[in-house]
């Protein structure tokens, strides 16, 4: 299950205690955690992990995903590569440092709704903003659940929301999940969207409607033609579009919690 736990920067204060078997920990999130000593090969004046990862988000916040590398990282700090290996043992650390770092604040985020929807609604709505404002964040690889300290505290705030849900711990965390892969999956298709368009030098992105009423004929797709002919096919606003389907999913988390309602 998948997590994008990203929120608006907010300054980190001391990081949490670790677990107290965090020096099994794999590596990566051994430093993530501040259980492994940073810069001790020498460390360089001015040089700080903190320092390297702003200087990573700068780049991408620029230019992109594929602009951060270990040896543009440290011209824009006036170092050598081999400097920056001293604090992040690899380019896999740093994406990971990276990731961490866009959640600075996690632990003292407040949501403010009434209610567990309009709570959820609002850390999903966060999420979204975040990815808009760091693209790249979209790009970067995921192959498990982000296990840094931010991007567990913001997943700690979202299963505050669901407090007063009638829902099992179990279908809260799948609730997070789904709504993190939802935004993501959006958030990645919209900036994919503005990519192409500037490549292309179009004025703005393909309207799946008008694309449908070039395409599809109504005896061969007799659905499609009907919606791209209502005018119900989503539109160009994709941020409205966004906000509908989040709010089809928090159906279906009322229509959950309701049905253990019904079975108490």
């Amino acid at each position: 299950m998948g997590y994008t736990v990203i929120i608006k920067g907010m300054a980190r204060t001391t990081p949490p205690e670790p677990p107290a078997d965090a020096d099994q920990l794999p590596p990566g999130l051994d430093v993530l955690w501040r259980r492994r000593d940073r810069g001790q090969r020498g460390p360089k004046p001015g040089l700080t992990v903190e320092a390297i990862v702003e200087a990573a988000i700068g780049l991408a916040d620029e230019g992109g995903f594929e602009a951060v590398s270990m040896a543009s990282v440290a011209r824009r700090l006036g170092f050598t590569p081999m400097s920056l290996y001293r604090y992040v043992t690899s380019k896999d650390e740093l994406l990971a440092l990276m990731w961490n770092g866009s959640a600075q604040g996690a632990e003292s985020l407040q949501l403010t709704g009434e209610g567990w929807r309009a709570r959820l609604r609002e850390w999903a709505v966060i999420q979204r903003d975040m990815l808009d404002r760091h693209p790249w964040l979209t790009q970067m690889p995921m192959a498990a659940p982000p296990m840094a300290p931010n991007s567990l505290a913001f997943v700690e705030r979202g299963l505050e929301a669901l407090d007063d849900a009638e829902l099992s711990d179990r279908d809260r965390l799948r609730v997070i999940g789904l709504i993190s892969s939802y935004t993501l999956s959006e958030a990645r298709m919209a900036d994919d969207a503005r990519r192409a368009t500037r490549a292309s030098g179009a004025e703005r992105p393909a309207d799946f409607g008008e694309l449908l009423r070039l395409l599809v004929d109504e005896a061969t797709y007799p659905r499609l033609h009907r919606i791209a002919w209502s005018g119900q096919s989503g539109g160009s606003d994709e941020r409205q579009a966004f906000l509908e389907g989040l709010d089809i999913i928090l159906d279906g988390v009322q229509a959950a919690i309701d049905r253990n309602a019904s079975q108490r």
